[in-house]
């Protein structure tokens, strides 16, 4: 790597908009810029976005940015992606212009699509390739859509002209000036039609969805080289793209969760749990999620994702819904005065239970009150309520995988409250360590870009420049974190009716 090259910009492109990091070698980002985009709903459960103005916004925050910090782009090493995963879109690559909006990964357009395909007995064969549930969450239905309904582009197919993507490609194909139609690995296993055992797209499940496989893009690994920067709109040098990751897969490298067994949790609405399971694929079974995290060095690591639907949300509906607390200092000196729950529970299937239950009937429930019971109580168990369902889904991963927690790295608004951490250290028998940095996503393509540019050497300099974390270490007896635990499936049990799924679990602490 030459001299001047002092720093790296990073993309993150996500659901609500995009963002432009500039990042030097200590790893700390010295400017950001950002811009929303608009968000469309054609139709109820709808939503698209428009390519064409996501990569303006591209544009304007990358050069933004620049000039923030003063840096001329021939200052850069590399230009990085972290992007909203499996969102859909298409373009004509002699134009250069989508044939339609893109569509988003929270739409739901493609619905009886899955179903239909279920009722047909798929999904056991797209589980199998992809580790993916048949769900219109990913993008294999969404590509056959707009196939279908977008004017033009079954004659564009035709004629060889059409190209389809998730953001990273449109993206990098953008950048590039249409030299490169690549992804990697980590964006490709969300798409239902790569298969991530022979890591290559898949004949069969090409031929389930009514996706040709000739307008999909190469896949690379993440650390590699996807092209050069060729858009004079941009800026003249020519810049590597390197550094591409989905977000969620993003987060966990930009935790250095490089270790078999080290996995992240993200606390907002609702939690998700992911963690690395190392160099093979595992059936996740009902409820998990298997994916590829990165590829990276010449190898491919794979995760386990676990969805918890309600978490942060249990909190706020204490606030909003029962007027508990109004402010998050009253709701902490109220539970900074509560020793224990006295066996209240709070289970918070306000929209059914996500991983490990998946209830989606289950309704929401406080249990275990008595006439002493008060608001830190409540607000304790909502609390609770969170340590307890990371736990279920570590637990969860755990079985399936075979592979024994190290420590669970946290991020997100909740991981900022210190009682939650200190308590979800406790009830998982494991150490927590939050980060100190929000922009874990785009730190994890920073770090993959600087690898693949020789920006740094090995990951082990990479650890050396990273932020630090807080360590919370476990400190309730086993006794104490074996009645908790207890007390909390037995709730869950009183709310499903179910005893199977909660007393299969295993002790983390063991």
């Amino acid at each position: 790597m030459e001299l001047a090259h002092q720093y790296i910009l990073a993309i993150d492109q996500s659901t609500s908009g995009t963002k432009a990091l500039l990042v030097n070698h200590q790893g700390e980002i010295i400017a950001r810029a950002g811009k929303e985009h608009r968000q469309y709903y054609p139709q109820p459960g709808w939503v698209e976005h428009d390519p064409l103005e996501i990569y303006g916004n591209v544009k304007e925050t990358a050069r933004l940015v620049l000039a923030q910090a003063g840096v001329a782009p021939s200052a850069l090493a590399a230009l990085t992606i972290t992007n909203q995963r499996e969102t859909a879109l298409m373009w004509d690559k002699v134009t250069g212009l989508p044939v339609h909006h893109a569509v988003v990964w929270q739409c739901q357009r493609t619905a009886e699509t899955c179903a239909r395909l279920k009722q047909e007995g798929h999904e056991s064969a797209v589980r199998a390739a992809t580790g993916l549930m048949l769900d219109p969450y990913f993008s294999a239905a969404k590509f056959k859509w707009i196939l279908d309904h977008a004017d033009g582009a079954a004659q564009l197919l035709s004629e060889d002209r059409l190209l389809a993507g998730t953001m990273d490609s449109w993206l990098i194909w953008k950048l590039t000036g249409g030299a490169s139609h690549t992804t990697d690995y980590s964006n490709a296993s969300r798409t239902s039609l790569y298969n991530i055992h022979t890591l290559a797209w898949d004949e069969q499940l090409s031929a389930i969805f009514g996706v040709p496989l000739s307008i999909l893009p190469e896949v690379r690994a993440s650390d590699t080289v996807f092209g050069y920067t060729a858009d004079p709109d941009l800026f003249a040098e020519q810049v590597p793209v390197s550094g591409v990751i989905g977000d969620s897969q993003g987060a966990l490298y930009g935790h250095l969760c490089f270790d078999l067994g080290c996995a992240k949790a993200t606390y907002g609405t609702g939690t998700s749990v992911m963690m690395n399971i190392g160099s093979r694929p595992v059936d996740g079974g009902e409820g998990l999620v298997t994916a590829i995290a990165w590829g990276a060095g010449g190898t491919v690591t794979y995760a386990l994702e676990a969805v918890i639907r309600t978490t942060g949300d249990s909190i706020k509906w204490t606030r909003d819904n029962l007027g508990l607390f109004s402010s998050f200092a009253e709701m902490q000196q109220l539970v900074d005065g509560t020793d224990n729950n006295e066996g209240v529970y709070l289970v918070p299937a306000f929209v059914g239970l996500g991983a490990p239950y998946w209830e989606p009937d289950a309704r929401a429930a406080i249990l275990g009150m008595n006439r002493g019971t008060g608001r830190g109580h409540i607000l304790r168990a909502a609390l609770e309520s969170t340590a307890y369902q990371v736990r279920d889904a570590v637990e969860f991963i755990q079985e399936r995988s075979g592979t024994r927690l190290l420590d669970l790295r946290t991020d997100g608004g909740a991981s900022a409250n210190p009682w939650l951490m200190s308590f979800q250290a406790d009830i998982l028998g494991r150490p927590v360590k939050r980060s100190g940095c929000a922009e874990l996503s785009a730190m994890g393509s920073v770090y993959l870009g600087g690898l693949g540019t020789g920006f740094w050497p090995n990951p082990e300099a990479i650890q050396a420049e990273a932020s630090q974390y807080e360590d919370y270490l476990p400190h309730m007896d086993e006794t104490a974190r074996a009645r908790n635990y207890s007390g909390w499936q037995e709730a869950v049990e009183a709310v499903t009716g179910k005893a199977e799924r909660t007393k299969r679990v295993v002790t983390t602490s063991s």
